[in-house]
């Protein structure tokens, strides 16, 4: 790699990237943490969240250490191997809380779906970037197909929050490209008709109570309305200033479920108050003006698209998991970038920053 790259890196992007990890890594200490008559006992979520910590890192150095534009031409063999993926995992799949979505390695479990996130942006960008012009039916339709392809093997498995996840960050693309006006106003006046079609048909029964328990939690306190209530109660205890690392009771005492994963935040909001949540928040808005910056300064269509991509992959992630710990969205197992555990998911993170950072190491190469 040429040293003078280095000089165009996006350092403020960097800064926060690791920033956001190592909070999310002591908040994971914390929330490890149970309280037992001795004092504190720690399970290993950190360790090993720093462990793929460094995965993401060595993935990261990858994704920068060749030209982007060489993406175009990995986009489908990807996209294929990944939809291989998927239909492995009804067959060889791991079982975890009733859900098969994991793909056992041995010494780890990876997660197809994830990966579908990184194909799906890719190949998407590819076919937005062939044509500066606003979307017709016929291009609208070819990429459109890029998302549904992997969404209908994801939500058989079942994973709600990945579907809309995915269709979110196409359909973030494809607004950022344009669409002709008679194609916009047709997908509006269609959204009435998905939504009531994802309700009777595309959704199980334990999801449409989400949904019903989010607009009334107390309706049922000890089942589903639990997670949203508890959440609750542990971001208002924390009240201004937070009750300090490691002394949140609602996560040390087990009140309050998947403390490392989907409410991860409402244990730092349990510890660290409003003023700890306002930081946290202004950390992520840098982090995603970062991303945005990036995005403009891009020379040519590919590169802008794919870093608006892996901007709406973070932007979505982190509005509906905020807007769900406080009760404003249903619970949908979205996890909140860096803060929440997860494996595959810090892996995926750390190489799309790796292709940003790439980007904007090279957007004074060419012109185009």
């Amino acid at each position: 790699m040429d040293k003078r790259l280095f000089s165009y890196l996006n350092w403020g992007l960097l800064a926060c990237m690791l920033l956001l990890f190592l909070v999310g890594v002591g908040n994971l200490y914390s929330a490890s943490g149970t309280r037992v008559e001795t004092g504190l006992a720690f399970s290993s979520f950190y360790q090993r969240q720093l462990i793929w910590g460094l995965c993401g890192l060595g993935g990261m150095l990858l994704a920068m250490s060749f030209d982007y534009r060489q993406l175009r031409n990995l986009a489908w063999p990807f996209f294929l191997i990944t939809l291989f993926l998927l239909l492995l995992v009804p067959v060889a799949g791991k079982t975890v809380y009733g859900a098969k979505r994991w793909l056992s390695l041995g010494f780890m479990s990876v997660q197809p779906s994830e990966l579908a996130k990184l194909a799906v942006l890719v190949l998407g960008a590819r076919l937005l970037a062939r044509d500066g012009r606003p979307l017709g039916w016929k291009d609208f339709c070819a990429v459109l197909c890029v998302g549904l392809a992997p969404c209908a093997l994801i939500i058989t498995q079942p994973d709600l929050g990945t579907t809309l996840l995915i269709l979110l960050i196409l359909g973030g693309m494809i607004l950022f490209h344009g669409l002709r006006g008679y194609v916009l106003k047709t997908c509006l006046l269609a959204v009435p008709a998905l939504a009531a079609f994802m309700w009777f048909v595309g959704m199980h029964d334990y999801q449409r109570q989400r949904i019903l328990t989010f607009l009334d939690p107390g309706n049922d306190p000890r089942g589903t309305g639990y997670h949203i209530i508890q959440s609750r109660i542990a971001i208002g205890s924390g009240q201004l200033w937070g009750k300090g690392f490691k002394e949140g009771t609602q996560s040390q005492l087990r009140f309050l479920p998947e403390r490392h994963s989907d409410f991860a935040v409402a244990v730092f909001g349990e510890e660290w108050g409003f003023v700890g949540c306002v930081v946290l928040v202004t950390l992520f808005c840098l982090f995603l003006l970062s991303i945005f910056s990036t995005a403009v300064q891009a020379k040519d269509r590919f590169g802008s698209t794919l870093v608006v991509g892996v901007f709406f992959y973070f932007f979505w992630q982190i509005l509906i998991n905020m807007s769900m710990v406080i009760g404003l969205m249903p619970v949908v197992g979205i996890p909140l970038p860096f803060i929440s555990y997860g494996g595959s998911a810090t892996l995926v993170n750390f190489t799309l920053l790796g292709i940003v950072l790439n980007v904007s190491m090279r957007r004074f190469m060419f012109k185009g």
